[in-house]
């Protein structure tokens, strides 16, 4: 149960769904709710399988490149820094080359926009991706993987959640609540990805002074 909270947290906090909420409203206000739901459900299938093959096929990603786990941390920490930075000072949606005007523009142009702006680079970025990489060296066990994937698709089941409800949290807490959360959530990813990038050094020292 601590793993599954541990991965689901950590997972949740670099993902931040609420930071998508004014994106995904402005994209679908248009849409009527059953539009919304069809949306906010093919946003987190979307998501799903992105993480899902992340997780499992990362480490042969890592071996075709000769990139070392340490280094993946380090790079995937920095990359939660910065989201977690940008989170902390409101700068969540340009971070990640999200204009809301020209996504909302370039929305009329696709049938869809569960695969992209949404799932990717919004929800599925480099930081939940290398998060899951990482996190697959890390747990060797078969339970530990199946606890894994259990956290990832509550995850997923929770962003569901958020985006089908997105309208009305918007209504209930405003710009203000969404930025507030926002920035406390950003802290917290600040934390997870320092935490990376030192685990990373100290155990590259480690191997040197060996």
């Amino acid at each position: 149960m601590e793993l599954f909270i541990y991965v689901f947290a950590a997972l949740f906090s670099v993902m931040n769904p609420l930071g998508t909420v004014p994106i995904f409203v402005g994209l679908t206000q248009d849409d009527t709710s059953k539009e919304r739901s069809k949306t906010a459900f093919l946003t987190a299938i979307n998501i799903l399988v992105i993480l899902i093959i992340s997780f499992f096929t990362g480490r042969y990603i890592l071996q075709f490149f000769g990139i070392s786990i340490d280094s993946l941390r380090i790079a995937g920490g920095l990359i939660i820094v910065t989201s977690g930075f940008a989170l902390l000072t409101g700068t969540f949606s340009k971070h990640k080359g999200m204009d809301k005007k020209r996504v909302k523009d370039d929305a009329f142009q696709r049938e869809g926009v569960s695969l992209t702006p949404l799932a990717i680079p919004m929800l599925a970025g480099p930081g939940s991706i290398s998060l899951l990489i990482g996190m697959y060296q890390e747990f060797n066990m078969f339970s530990e993987r199946i606890i894994t994937v259990l956290a990832i698709v509550a995850v997923c089941t929770a962003t569901f959640a958020v985006l089908k409800s997105a309208h009305y949290i918007v209504r209930f807490l405003g710009a203000s609540g969404i930025n507030a959360i926002s920035r406390i959530i950003g802290f917290i990813v600040i934390a997870i990805g320092i935490e990376y990038i030192s685990s990373s050094i100290l155990n590259l020292i480690g191997k040197i002074m060996m």
